[in-house]
């Protein structure tokens, strides 16, 4: 089994290597060797995640579209700054141009962004796709612009799949299931809310530590994307997963506002139109490797459980207190917004 195990997970790694490669090879064809504008990026994914992979596409087009005008720096793996605090913070001082967030780290400097972590509201990849490039997305680039934050959201891509629970020793089958399991969380207030809903313990720890507290127990259980889960080597010591999808890891891509308004207008043009090649290779590479990394998840001696229709509206029903929370703190607005976006959008 180990054999196997281990061939499913480079061939993961060699998908992504692949990928990561073909762009290269582009950007070598299409960059000069002057550039009137430097884009730094920076992500704290690894070289082997979709958001490095979509940068590269990313870099490739804006390159080439640019002449070599623009040349774009990527920085993986926290090499640029070490928290988003502090990434985001680069981006409002110009000192550096790019940086994604999840909707949880966003509501670090936006609290309304947590709306796209409200559980199970979305039904499938191409509904979370269709209203995370509608309306919603366009009001809160304007409201953060209007706030004078010294940030652009230019884009949002999949990073990692959806969100689903999984543990170390209890099967999860059901709400009731979670009762008393100590869950890790980030420190996004709606992610310890839902945890908190289901009648688990939220215990916030950041992903560095997170393989340790599996292993001596300190958690249970956590909450991420089968991706990170393999990435992280995380299958070493969870063994169940429930599929209730509870939410799609959309990661809001950000740009320096002071650099942005130094950019003559056909440079940011091929910027937008960079993003969205970005994010097709990142959503394309997720959806690729998400079932291979169940396998992988499954071949380490995990156990995958498919809730029926009516098991996942039980899990919906027990966490219908995230919406009366996230209402008393930023009312109405932004959640009808989503949940008018989300009726329009087809499944």
């Amino acid at each position: 089994m180990s054999n196997r195990f281990n061939t499913k997970r480079l061939s993961l790694l060699l998908i992504y290597a692949l990928v990561a490669i073909s762009s290269i090879v582009g950007i070598w064809r299409s960059t000069t060797s002057q550039a009137e504008f430097t884009i730094k990026a920076a992500i704290q994914a690894s070289t082997q995640d979709e958001d490095y992979v979509g940068l590269m596409a990313f870099k490739e087009y804006v390159e080439a579209k640019s002449n070599g005008r623009v040349e774009v720096a990527i920085y993986p793996s926290g090499q640029f700054c070490a928290s988003v605090p502090e990434c985001i913070s680069n981006l409002q001082q110009g000192v550096l141009e790019m940086f994604p967030s999840t909707a949880g780290g966003t509501g670090n400097f936006f609290g309304p962004a947590q709306v796209l972590d409200i559980p199970y509201l979305f039904k499938s990849d191409k509904q979370a796709e269709c209203v995370l490039d509608g309306p919603i997305i366009n009001e809160m680039r304007k409201a953060v612009l209007d706030k004078a934050l010294g940030l652009r959201l230019v884009g949002v891509s999949n990073t990692g799949g959806w969100r689903n629970f999984a543990t170390t020793n209890k099967a999860i089958q059901k709400p009731e299931d979670l009762v008393g399991q100590k869950i890790r969380t980030t420190p996004a207030e709606i992610q310890q809310e839902l945890v908190r809903a289901l009648g688990a313990n939220p215990t916030p720890i950041s992903w560095a530590e997170l393989y340790t507290a599996l292993a001596t127990g300190v958690v249970e259980g956590s909450k991420n994307g089968i991706q990170d889960i393999i990435g992280a080597k995380l299958e070493e010591h969870l063994k169940f997963i429930v599929l209730d999808g509870h939410s799609y890891m959309a990661t809001l891509w950000w740009f320096s506002e002071p650099v942005w308004q130094t950019l003559p207008p056909d440079i940011q043009a091929i910027i937008l139109e960079g993003f969205e090649k970005q994010q097709v290779a990142a959503n394309n590479l997720v959806a690729t490797m998400e079932s291979r990394s169940y396998q992988i998840f499954e071949e380490a001696g995990g156990t995958i459980y498919r809730p029926s229709i009516e098991e996942k509206e039980a899990f919906k029903k027990t966490s219908t207190p995230i919406r009366e929370w996230f209402i008393s703190k930023f009312g109405n607005r932004w959640l009808t917004l989503l949940e008018d976006s989300v009726a329009q959008c087809p499944v």
